[in-house]
């Protein structure tokens, strides 16, 4: 039962700085999984923002071209090898892999994976699992916005931003939530007040909504505007930064908007402003790799119990299988959906 028959995966490659129709699709053989591993079967994953990135070369950290994208995954475990529960077999969990996601079959660390409640389905709990762990973590670990607070959240009809909004809502935040008017009335079912985020003078909108400063932002837009964020807060307030979206479509190189974000967020903490900012790494700390997995496996846990319970709505853009992963990412991109697109196998 613990699995030692190889198995044929198909994947999906990026095979360099392609159009999404330029993905290719591959079958390669899987060996059994090794000591502490997992064989897991993708019952969903999904298109980030950071795939996005990755196509164009714009991603940070990202590996050399080609390799299978696939930030986070959703699945069943199929085999385990030695060292590893045989119960687990059967059961459905979820991981972030950064990589190598969209595939019909992964080989993954046990250690890496957090259960999946029951009753919850694959695709609703793939929204929510780099989302949901960025989401709460941004929310209640970088920023420690307390209950009765006001908050900005830029991009609230997006993957990251539609379940933001939604943790804040239930921690009894409110939120001001940025987006296209298309969207405007799913970002308020969703309980945040919208602003259009191609209004010319949104800023100004947002601090007529707020005219003593708000608490935190979440930017993940980066670029020229962060200096509004910024100038947003009120004292005391926190700038939560997580990306770099408007510089995706610049050519050079990919390193430099994150090192000037840096440089700015430095600039702003080292000012006597009583104000702070934050770049939010999802994988800071994992040099310390028990303490990281140990965290995020709380984080998650905690976002897939509201999700079960109820209080989180998994916001699915749309779903499409594996085969067509070239169409969900030129979805993704498109700018014109609210939620996640998800990929089912």
């Amino acid at each position: 039962m613990n699995g030692t028959v190889a198995t044929r995966s198909t994947e999906v490659v990026l095979p360099g700085n392609v159009e999404p129709s330029g993905l290719q699709v591959r079958t390669r053989t899987i060996p059994p999984p090794a000591t502490g591993q997992v064989l897991l079967r993708m019952d969903a994953t999904g298109v980030s923002f950071a795939e996005q990135q990755m196509r164009r070369g714009k991603y940070y950290d990202q590996p050399p071209f080609p390799f299978v994208p696939g930030y986070d995954v959703v699945g069943t475990v199929t085999a385990v090898g030695p060292g590893v529960d045989a119960a687990m077999i059967g059961r459905r969990f979820a991981a972030v892999t950064k990589t190598g996601a969209w595939a019909s079959f992964l080989l993954l660390d046990a250690a890496d994976l957090v259960a999946v409640p029951d009753g919850v389905t694959a695709a609703a709990a793939e929204t929510v699992v780099v989302n949901g762990i960025t989401a709460w973590q941004m929310l209640h670990r970088t920023a420690k916005v307390p209950e009765g607070a006001t908050i900005v959240v830029l991009g609230a009809n997006g993957g990251v931003g539609s379940t933001l909004v939604q943790l804040a809502r239930h921690a009894g935040i409110t939120v001001i939530g940025t987006a296209s008017t298309r969207h405007h009335e799913t970002v308020r079912e969703l309980g945040a007040i919208p602003v259009d985020y191609r209004d010319p003078d949104m800023y100004q909108r947002i601090q007529e909504l707020a005219p003593r400063g708000v608490d935190s932002v979440f930017d993940h837009v980066g670029g020229a505007g962060l200096k509004q964020s910024w100038r947003l807060l009120r004292h005391g307030g926190t700038l939560v930064s997580y990306g770099t979206a408007a510089t995706k479509d610049e050519s050079g190189n990919s390193q430099l908007p994150v090192l000037k974000l840096f440089a700015w967020l430095a600039l702003w903490n080292y000012l006597p402003n009583g104000k702070a900012a934050h770049f939010y790494n999802f994988w800071a700390g994992k040099k310390r790799l028990d303490a990281f997995r140990a965290r995020l496996r709380e984080d998650l846990t905690q976002v897939l119990a509201l999700l079960a319970d109820g209080v989180l709505t998994p916001q699915v853009a749309a779903e499409f299988p594996l085969a067509d992963t070239a169409a969900a990412l030129a979805l993704a991109e498109s700018r014109t959906v609210a939620g996640k697109v998800v990929i089912v196998p």
